[in-house]
């Protein structure tokens, strides 16, 4: 990837680190349990320190993002799976549905919030979230 492609990936990162609370941190090192070892978990201190270390250990480069993806997924925060969707299609100019299911797309998180981010904004908040529905309710026996 050029310079400019690296530029455009660290800010990425950047963004999303600003979006990330040290609860959604804790919450994240709890999805990547299996990867990362008991003693290095203390060391990451930061969503800076989690990038790098994902990094390290090659779950995480600027054209492969599905390892957050997933970690994103499981822990329920739509607003950071748009953030990857908007990087996909931007910069990496991935964006057809074959090319989402073939390359980087480690769930299908990214197709679930495609149809909801688009041009005239529908289904997506002021604050550039995603609108979620509430749950469904549970039905009587």
């Amino acid at each position: 990837m050029s310079e400019l492609d690296s530029e455009t990936y660290l800010q990425f990162l950047l963004d999303l680190t600003n979006l990330i609370t040290s609860d959604d941190l804790e919450q994240f090192k709890t999805a990547c349990k299996d990867d990362i070892p008991e003693e290095k978990v203390p060391e990451l201190k930061t969503p800076r320190d989690w990038f790098m270390f994902l990094e390290k250990i090659e779950k995480l480069a600027q054209d492969d993002l599905s390892y957050i993806e997933h970690v994103f997924e499981i822990t329920r925060r739509p607003d950071l799976l748009t953030k990857i969707l908007e990087y996909r299609t931007q910069v990496l100019k991935i964006s057809d549905d074959e090319e989402l299911d073939s390359k980087l797309t480690r769930v299908p998180s990214a197709k679930k919030y495609k149809d909801l981010i688009s041009k005239d904004h529908m289904g997506v908040s002021e604050d550039g979230g995603i609108k979620l529905e509430p749950p469904p309710s549970k039905k009587g026996p």
